[in-house]
């Protein structure tokens, strides 16, 4: 049985790289199916072609029109990654207003498991937001990692995008 995974990723660094995080996905077995925030997918706009030929399906980044059918297939599982300091704190917060946090904040109690790994800078990071949304994204079942089980926030301007560590995250995939 193939396993599907849906990758959605977030306006922050790594998504320059999305690719390299699909490649790895695949080369871990999973058929990838690929979501990206409004603002990551402006990011890619340019080469979305590209993503798409890539995953063999439409890249996603928004809610379809009611009637339209679904292009992507059921998800076994998802991995959020790199996920934003703003995406995780309307997540925390229970606003879903992009497709990609509305996947993930219904499909968490539907019973697929979601893995989330963030990306953004320890300034960032100190915001008493963050605290309280990975605590809410813990307790429904989210597999948040952070720390040496994730990615550790890095100083402000120094992070380093291209190695985002996609193994340890799809490592964690259940």
């Amino acid at each position: 049985m193939t396993r599907v995974l849906y990758l959605i990723a977030c306006a922050a660094g790594p998504t320059e790289y999305i690719d390299d995080g699909v490649r790895a996905a695949q080369a871990a077995g999973w058929d990838t199916c690929l979501v990206l925030t409004p603002t990551a997918a402006r990011w890619w706009a340019p080469r979305m072609r590209e993503l798409e030929e890539l995953t063999g399906r439409t890249v996603r980044s928004e809610y379809k029109l009611p009637g339209e059918s679904d292009t992507l297939p059921k998800a076994h599982a998802m991995l959020v990654a790199p996920l934003s300091c703003t995406s995780l704190n309307k997540w925390g917060a229970g606003i879903a207003d992009t497709l990609a946090i509305g996947l993930v904040s219904e499909c968490v109690h539907m019973g697929v498991p979601v893995v989330a790994m963030p990306y953004f800078n320890q300034a960032q990071g100190a915001q008493p937001a963050v605290a309280r949304s990975v605590a809410a994204l813990r307790k429904q079942g989210v597999l948040y990692l952070d720390g040496d089980d994730g990615y550790t926030p890095h100083p402000p301007r120094q992070g380093a995008p291209k190695a985002f560590p996609w193994g340890k995250a799809l490592a964690r995939l259940r």
